[in-house]
């Protein structure tokens, strides 16, 4: 689904991202993890067009969409979301659901006047997609809460439901799990398997929680000092050595002990 070649980024004399290749296989749930400062958020970004890269390609479903802008990539099917959520909190749960699908007759003031009747239908169709989402992810009690009430982990549910009202390829998540209490945790996780599951989803995603990204992700992708470091099944990259190494900080960019 995703293929990204050589791709680099550097801000000044950083190389954030150096390098990388890699790919998100269609219908996988693919772990990406490393330590901090190891260039995740900024592959993502690149990969969503919120950064244009260095250098390199990268493709979607076969198109290169190398400097796209998100608000292109979103139309695609390629959506992101970001380990602080960012949900409208004045309105509720069901209200940030209705306003995610793009181009939406209503938006244009000579069509509330000309088009009533097709608007009317639209939302009617919206209002049932939003209903089915909400059943789907089991938060129908979130429902008519004002989305800047809810905890953090009920706003990352609210994130995946969000993804779900359009016709999403692929999902960068970055972080799901920060913050947010194990029983959340493990709903978010579920809601996940089930997407993934049913409706195909493919996802990518960031995350500190090995355990979470055993749980969830085959295959998982390592990246340290903005390279890719390796990849492979869960179990053999929590028993690689230099996964260990690079997470202990014992070596440097170089590989010489510290």
């Amino acid at each position: 689904m995703i293929r990204v070649e050589n791709i680099s980024k550097h801000f000044g004399g950083i190389k954030a991202v150096d390098d990388v290749t890699l790919t998100i296989e269609k219908g996988s749930v693919t772990g990406l993890i490393g330590p901090n400062g190891a260039g995740k958020s900024t592959l993502f970004n690149l990969i969503a067009g919120l950064y244009p890269p260095t250098s390199g390609r990268i493709f979607l479903d076969g198109e290169e969409i190398t400097g796209k802008k998100s608000h292109t990539l979103f139309h695609k099917g390629l959506l992101r979301t970001f380990q602080i959520a960012h949900p409208f909190p004045t309105l509720t749960v069901f209200e940030n659901l209705m306003v995610v699908p793009g181009n939406q007759i209503g938006e244009t003031l000579v069509n509330t006047w000309l088009m009533r009747g097709r608007i009317r239908e639209q939302e009617k169709q919206l209002q049932e997609k939003a209903e089915s989402v909400i059943r789907f992810l089991n938060i129908s009690h979130l429902k008519n809460e004002k989305a800047g009430r809810l905890s953090g982990g009920q706003q990352k549910l609210l994130e995946l439901a969000r993804t779900m009202m359009v016709d999403a390829k692929v999902v960068l998540l970055d972080e799901v799990g920060a913050g947010v209490n194990r029983t959340l945790l493990r709903q978010i996780g579920e809601a996940i398997t089930r997407l993934n599951r049913e409706k195909r989803y493919t996802f990518c995603m960031i995350e500190h929680d090995i355990d979470f990204i055993s749980r969830l992700c085959d295959p998982v992708i390592v990246l340290t000092n903005g390279e890719l470091l390796t990849q492979g099944a869960p179990e053999e990259i929590k028993s690689d050595p230099e996964v260990i190494d690079a997470y202990l900080g014992r070596k440097n960019r170089k590989g010489e002990s510290e």
